[in-house]
């Protein structure tokens, strides 16, 4: 594996949304976990070529990974994304003490309130433009969201 190839397949990771991808061959083993924050990759590669690694780093895809890195992608191409329609905190209850507007599993219609999206002390709830059920939440309670950055995986009904 070329460094070219672990830029790609590091940059693939982080925008894919799948939070640890771990490769092994003969002699080279690498892992990359990511955090909304940050992405930690950690490689193991023999002596002759350890040199190489370092010098170019940064950005590398990997194009033998992609195809298997990519089946988990393929699978959510049915389902709909909710959006975030403005930057700000992302609150999945009302407040701490009450439930979730939503869980996963959920059946939900257009019309009905996912979230809060706190923007300048104001707490706007976000409903939902489409009827479905609820497969995954993208976003972590009280996390900072950006504008358009996807928040929930709705399976259509």
């Amino acid at each position: 594996m070329d460094i070219k190839q672990i830029q790609e397949l590091i940059r693939f990771v982080s925008k894919s949304g799948v939070n640890e991808v771990s490769l092994e061959q003969k002699d080279f083993k690498i892992t990359i976990k990511t955090n909304q924050a940050q992405t930690i990759v950690n490689a193991t590669i023999p002596a002759a070529q350890h040199a190489v690694l370092p010098a170019a780093a940064a950005p590398a895809p990997a194009a033998p990974v992609a195809p298997s890195a990519a089946a988990p992608v393929a699978d959510t191409s049915n389902y709909i994304t909710i959006k975030s329609p403005m930057i700000g905190t992302f609150y999945l209850s009302p407040t701490p003490e009450k439930p979730a507007f939503v869980n996963v599993g959920d059946e939900i219609q257009a019309g009905t309130v996912v979230c809060i999206i706190e923007a300048m002390k104001l707490f706007n709830e976000i409903e939902s433009e489409v009827s479905g059920r609820i497969v995954k939440v993208l976003v972590q309670n009280a996390s900072p969201v950006e504008y358009d950055q996807p928040l929930f995986l709705v399976e259509p009904v």
